[in-house]
């Protein structure tokens, strides 16, 4: 069975063989088996979870991995964690490596902060605390109303560095936007290198969506009194109509530039997440023009999505790195230049420490605020 000496059990609530490896690896660590359920789609696609031992009265941890296909994933765990709290578990943690839309935790205009609603959901269906790594904002733990433990994979990926990039000394960290400048700061200042900054980019950056605080109201047309006008450039234009023109005016970026002297350096980029590789491949060809003769990208969750090992196959990227928060092995049979940090090790002791009532500041040495 699988009982642990000291009574917690280990569940994996994903229904695909290439999402159970994180579980596999962080299980062997511990020292105990994977739990025995079964996991599967319906033929109306529906999904489906049996729980194949009991687990009244004991502390259950839920490892789920998020593949490509994001709303099974979490309807999985959702309904794993209902079904375990149904059958009576004590409590039930979630190890949730990359926290699913964590890129939608803020008002949008006439949208919704969709991380809070998976949290209330998560909680919903009897959830008790969450292990998880590197939150897109730091700001989420706030939407939960349980315990939320958000690991750093940062000491992994600088020991990286460290030990696979020849000649680390002479590299320079990059942030690929002055949004990511406090991270890229804190690598910095650990491996005792220099700090370059891309500002202006050629894609809107995730700052610059609409939320809704500068949507003019309906113009009206009255009949009454106008009150005062203010002169305006073209006289024969209202008010209004000058001062909501001028509001909507569009947002120019400035022209790529490099703030920070990248020639004849290694340039390692840094980030949370890498998905949607344009802005990495971008910066990677202005650097390159700027004179760096190496470009590493170094990103915690390797989401990867569509056609991104082939844009990154024909880049002037000389390789991406990434932990193994999300499976992602497609993808490097795709491109050789993905590679896969194991993160394994800390989840395995985050587990052991949650259990044994240990503090969790071991976990947190040698890392900054900014990460």
């Amino acid at each position: 069975m699988n009982v642990a000496k000291s009574g917690y059990r280990v569940f994996s609530a994903n229904s695909t063989a290439a999402c159970t490896e994180l579980a596999k690896k962080i299980t062997e660590r511990l020292g105990v088996e994977l739990g025995k359920s079964v996991v599967f789609q319906e033929p109306n696609r529906e999904t489906r979870v049996d729980v194949k031992e009991s687990v009244r009265g004991q502390t259950i941890f839920i490892i789920q991995t998020i593949p490509r296909d994001v709303n099974t994933a979490i309807m999985e765990l959702l309904i794993m964690a209902y079904a375990l709290k149904t059958s009576c578990a004590k409590n039930i943690i979630g190890v949730i490596p990359y926290f699913p839309y964590s890129k939608q935790c803020k008002m949008r205009k006439r949208g919704s902060i969709v991380c809070k609603l998976l949290a209330s959901m998560l909680a919903k269906a009897g959830l008790t605390h969450i292990i998880t790594m590197d939150l897109h904002q730091k700001e989420i733990q706030g939407f939960f109303s349980f315990p939320v433990d958000n690991l750093r994979a940062s000491p992994f990926l600088i020991q990286y560095i460290q030990e696979e990039i020849p000649d680390y000394r002479n590299a320079i960290i990059v942030a690929k936007s002055p949004a990511a400048a406090k991270r890229a700061q804190s690598y910095a200042e650990r491996l005792r290198l220099g700090l370059a900054v891309i500002h202006g980019e050629a894609q809107c950056a995730e700052s610059d969506m609409a939320d809704g605080r500068h949507s003019p109201p309906c113009v009206r047309n009255t009949t009454g009194h106008t009150g005062l006008e203010l002169p305006c450039k073209n006289a024969h234009v209202g008010l209004t109509q000058c001062f909501f023109g001028f509001i909507m005016m569009a947002k120019e970026k400035p022209p790529i530039t490099v703030v920070g002297d990248v020639g004849g350096r290694i340039a390692i980029i840094v980030d949370d997440i890498i998905d949607d590789v344009g802005d990495f491949v971008a910066a990677a060809e202005i650097l390159k023009e700027r004179g760096a003769y190496k470009i590493y990208i170094m990103a915690t969750h390797g989401l990867l999505s569509a056609d991104a090992p082939r844009l990154i196959e024909e880049s002037a990227i000389d390789e991406v790195v990434v932990t193994n928060t999300v499976p992602h092995e497609v993808q490097k049979l795709q491109c050789p230049k993905i590679k896969t940090v194991d993160v394994s090790m800390i989840l395995a002791e985050a587990i052991r420490r949650i259990h044994n009532g240990e503090s969790m500041a071991y976990l947190f040495r040698n890392i900054t605020v900014d990460d």
